[in-house]
Parts: C-alpha cells; sequence; structure tokens
C-alpha cells in the first residue's frame, strides 16, 4: 500500500453527513483532529457507537467544562525546553508535536492546541541535560510521536544518546504500528535503525498503543514482526476508555492477542482528567473491575499488565478494593518518601482520580535502604 494519506479537516471524512460535520466542527475549533485514511477503513460507519471510530472521530461532549490541560502537571518536571525528569532514572524528551492520529482523550491534547514552547525540534538542550544527569538510565522518546519523523531525523537523536554511556535503555512511545503501519512496512531504514542502536547490554523499547482489538490487523501486526526481528523488545500500553475497551471480554481479547504476537500488556492507563476527557472516563472503581475482569480470561503472559494513574506525584497502582476500601500503591514516585508507599482510603463509586478521595484510612511506608547508602555516601 502506498503512504496513507492524512486528513486534517473533519469536512474531508465523506462518510460523515453535513450536519455532522457542522456539529463537530465546532469540537474540532476547539481540540485538533488528525486521522488517516488506513485508520478510517477499519471503522465500521454503520455503528454510530463504533470503538474505532470513538478512537478518532470527535464528540461534542469533549466540549464540556471539566478537567484541565496539563492534568499530570508535567509542566512543573520540565527542566529544559522539550526534557522532563520526574523520576529519578528516567528522562522523558518531547520530540515531536504531531502524532499519525490524534486520540480523542489525549492526556497531551495542548500540544496540538496552540503555539507552544513544550516540545523542541532542537533537542540539544535536553541531550546535554541527559549527559549531566548520571542517575538518568532510561530516556523515553514521546510527544507526539516519534516515529511521524523521518527515520534520519529519529537517528540523530538515537544516535547522541546512545553515546551517553550511563543511558542503558531508550524507549520510543508510539501509536504508528496501530495508526499507520505502513510507516514500518514501506521503511526499512526504520529496522536498520534498530539493530544499529540495540546492544545487548543496552536496549531498545518500543512501547506501542494498542486501545483495542480490532487495531491488531494482520499489517500492523506484521509491523510489530519488522521491530522484534531488528531487536527491538514491544510491550503495550492502552487508557481504559469508556465505549471503547471498558468491557472486560474486549480487555481479555486485547492482551491474549498481543500476548499471542509477543508484545505483553504493560500499563493499563485510568484515563487521566484533561480537559475534554469526561466523556471517554470511567469511573475509577468501575474501571478497576473491568480490569480485573479482563485478566481474569487472560492468559499467565498476557497477566502481566498493571492499572495506574499517573498522577502529578506519581505512578500510582489501584492493587485492590473491599466492601468499604480501595488499595493504592506508588509503584514510582517523584519525591522518595512516596516511593512504594501503600494507602488505604474510603470508597467513592463516583471518585474518577485520586484526588476525589479524602478519607484516607491507613499509611504505609517502606524505608529504601539506597536512600540510606546515597546518605552514608555522602558523608
Amino acid at each position: 500500500m502506498a503512504k496513507p494519506r492524512y486528513i486534517t479537516k473533519i469536512e474531508q471524512i465523506d462518510q460523515l453527513t453535513d450536519e455532522e460535520k457542522s456539529r463537530l466542527k465546532h469540537v474540532t475549533d476547539e481540540f485538533a483532529f488528525r486521522a488517516n485514511e488506513y485508520y478510517l477503513s477499519l471503522i465500521d460507519w454503520e455503528d454510530p457507537n463504533d470503538p474505532i471510530r470513538r478512537l478518532v472521530i470527535p464528540s461534542e461532549s469533549e466540549l464540556d467544562l471539566w478537567g484541565e490541560l496539563d492534568a499530570s502537571c508535567e509542566s512543573e518536571y520540565t527542566k529544559v525546553p522539550g526534557l522532563e525528569h520526574k523520576y529519578n532514572a528516567t528522562g522523558l524528551l518531547l520530540v515531536n508535536d504531531v502524532c499519525g492520529a490524534y486520540c480523542r482523550f489525549c492526556f497531551r491534547k495542548r500540544i496540538f492546541m496552540t503555539e507552544n514552547d513544550e516540545v523542541s525540534k532542537d533537542v540539544t538542550a535536553g541531550i546535554e541535560y541527559i549527559r549531566r544527569h548520571t542517575e538518568i538510565t532510561n530516556v523515553l522518546l514521546t510527544g507526539g510521536d516519534p516515529l511521524v519523523m523521518s527515520t534520519g531525523r529519529l537517528e540523530k537523536i538515537v544516535k547522541q544518546i546512545r553515546e551517553i554511556d550511563h543511558v542503558k535503555v531508550i524507549r520510543v512511545g508510539t501509536k504508528m504500528p496501530a495508526f499507520n503501519p505502513w510507516r514500518i512496512l514501506n521503511d526499512p531504514s526504520l529496522p536498520a535503525l534498530v539493530r544499529k542502536y540495540t546492544r545487548f547490554d543496552k536496549r531498545m523499547y518500543f512501547v506501542v498503543h494498542f486501545n483495542h482489538p480490532r487495531e491488531l490487523t494482520e499489517v500492523a501486526i506484521e509491523g510489530l514482526a519488522i521491530l522484534r526481528r531488528a531487536g527491538a523488545i514491544l510491550v503495550n500500553q492502552t487508557p481504559l476508555i469508556a465505549g471503547v475497551n471498558d468491557d472486560p471480554f474486549v480487555l481479555s481479547e486485547l492482551f491474549n492477542k498481543l500476548s499471542y504476537i509477543g508484545v505483553p500488556p504493560y500499563y493499563v492507563f485510568q484515563c487521566r482528567p484533561t480537559l475534554g476527557n469526561k466523556t471517554y472516563s470511567v469511573p475509577l472503581e468501575r474501571a478497576y473491575e473491568i480490569f480485573e475482569q479482563g485478566r481474569m480470561n487472560s492468559t499467565g503472559l498476557a497477566r502481566r499488565g498493571r492499572f495506574v494513574m499517573s498522577h502529578s506525584t506519581g505512578k500510582i497502582e489501584v492493587v485492590g478494593l473491599s466492601e468499604d476500601h480501595i488499595y493504592f500503591k506508588y509503584l514510582r514516585a517523584h519525591y522518595d518518601e512516596d516511593n512504594a508507599r501503600f494507602l488505604v482510603f474510603e470508597r467513592n463509586p463516583h471518585a474518577r482520580w485520586f484526588d476525589d478521595y479524602d478519607e484516607v484510612v491507613e499509611v504505609y511506608g517502606i524505608e529504601n535502604p539506597f536512600l540510606e547508602e546515597k546518605s552514608q555516601e555522602r558523608r
């Protein structure tokens, strides 16, 4: 297949009626729209509730006033333009401000809306920051989608990172294998890049983004296989999205299909309270139940995902429910004292985010021996 044509105006979608185009234009005036012919071909246009349609075609409900543009306070962790450093060992480089299509539930939709300085086309300052901070062993390339860039431009970034000895893992966050697998199939220089910069002791990971099993088409699976044969390690993450995968049967099918092709589930995210996202958000306790029900009918390797929130203070896992309580644990935290902290709250069936809980029952912390070791070294 030739390169799919990109569509950036809702009026260009022939399958929508003139009335629909008119109504949805109000949404796209507020939140950017982008899709392509391949991805739109996956939609059953006879079904108004088609999950693939819901992923990229705007909903008027996005105009409901709920949430904020930077729901996880990423701006607080921006150290130089384009570089976030929230977790000790991980540096995050925003290398692009375009995606193959725009997920309607995107938590970073602010960078597609107006002129912004969060994404830097010149990563020099970010690379220099990583070079100076020897605690950074993992670098995540994201945006936008790094695979929208040419492979030549991507290689210039990867090459500079690989030259930093203390960086052991380079991660590429991408939905292009779902949005446009021809990006991989038609470009032999991409797997060549992976082979060139993958070492036995320094790996390249591709964190891919499949939200629904119908995205796992033959060509998508072929694209993933090309990356894997080149030496990339693949994992998948997805938010839990109302009307898309908020069904345990859909989730278990997604988890199982991913495990069959060697792309294990990584994180399942609670939808962030980003402006315009209420229509895509599922109440947290119900979302956790759906996640666990989905895992119940999954094979062992398909059960590796964790249900988490990317909160401003860290990555918080939902680990359980009882009749009266909900249980959280910090998987990763910005502040050392929060690492591995276990929290018990009174249940709130209306909660959609960690901040909606205020009746804390118990908090458990664990001492970190590595911090004590570092303290002794400083003495």
